[in-house]
């Protein structure tokens, strides 16, 4: 595995991360999302995530990636300077987002609407894995999925559970009846 090293805030990769971070538009727009430490690195690893990138603050050492996957060097105060938390965890991981599906209704499905808080959207998403939930169908007003708290109160489940959205709770709610 070939690492790079960069040390320029300015460099377009840190400006891709740091745009992916703060906006849900460029997250859709990029076609990805930016994970943030090594355990959930680690999940994303063992689910088969499509990993693009991942930067690690030097000195740190990961689990093993796959020889495709871009593997960039930054020294710690750049890594605080790209990180979406306050106390960065020293792995940082772009990823492609899963493909729209199209919703067939059927048992095992849970429906969400309105969940504004990314930490319970989260924490919500990591219940409904261990309850053994098929899916989960995320209706308007949530808070992004893809942001970095909910990914982070995930713990890894985003990379379990189906997950698909609806504009039309309404009539998601009624096929989800018939």
């Amino acid at each position: 595995m070939r690492e790079e090293w960069i040390t320029s805030r300015k460099n377009p990769l840190l400006v891709q991360i740091r745009r992916l971070a703060s906006s849900r538009g460029a997250r859709r727009s990029a076609g990805m999302f930016l994970g943030d430490g090594v355990k959930l690195l680690e999940e994303a690893l063992k689910w088969g995530a499509p990993l693009e990138t991942v930067v690690y603050s030097e000195g740190l050492d990961g689990p093993e990636l796959p020889p495709e996957v871009r593997t960039v060097r930054v020294p710690e105060d750049v890594m605080a300077s790209i990180s979406p938390m306050e106390s960065t965890q020293g792995a940082l991981f772009l990823c492609r987002l899963p493909e729209k599906k199209a919703y067939a209704p059927k048992p095992g499905f849970l429906l969400l609407d309105g969940i504004q808080d990314p930490g319970n959207l989260g924490t919500i998403l990591r219940t409904a894995d261990a309850a053994g939930f098929d899916g989960a169908i995320f209706g308007p007003g949530c808070a992004d999925l893809y942001g970095a708290k909910t990914l982070r109160a995930t713990m890894g489940s985003v990379f379990r559970v189906p997950v698909m959205t609806t504009e039309n709770l309404p009539e998601t709610l009624e096929a989800m009846k018939r």
